[in-house]
């Protein structure tokens, strides 16, 4: 998945000519979602906040659809590839969500 989604982040790299004024959208959104990424583990593992996690997720999840729409117009292949990240992520919040539901009483 990771390999996929950046490749993705290259091809819309390479099509809108490195970084510049048309990439800031983009790629920007692709840094947002790459960074909320890398934060749900420290949240949920790190602090054992489930819910907080689960926040996370949804917005890794929201922004990382932003993503894919804004490149879908540049790249239509870099879109297509991150359909399976998008999966992923729906199936990783409905995990950390029955989570943080069965265990979200328990010290």
């Amino acid at each position: 998945l990771f390999a996929f989604y950046r490749y993705s982040s290259y091809l819309v790299w390479k099509e809108l000519g490195g970084f510049n004024e048309k990439s800031v959208v983009p790629l920007g959104l692709y840094a947002g979602q790459l960074a909320l990424n890398w934060a749900w583990t420290p949240v949920f593992f790190g602090a054992h906040k489930m819910g907080r996690g689960l926040v996370t997720l949804l917005l890794t999840t929201g922004a990382a659809t932003a993503t894919t729409a804004s490149w879908y117009n540049i790249n239509k292949t870099a879109a297509y590839l991150m359909v399976p990240y998008l999966a992923w992520l729906a199936m990783a919040s409905a995990l950390n969500y029955s989570t943080w539901k069965d265990n979200g009483n328990k010290k």
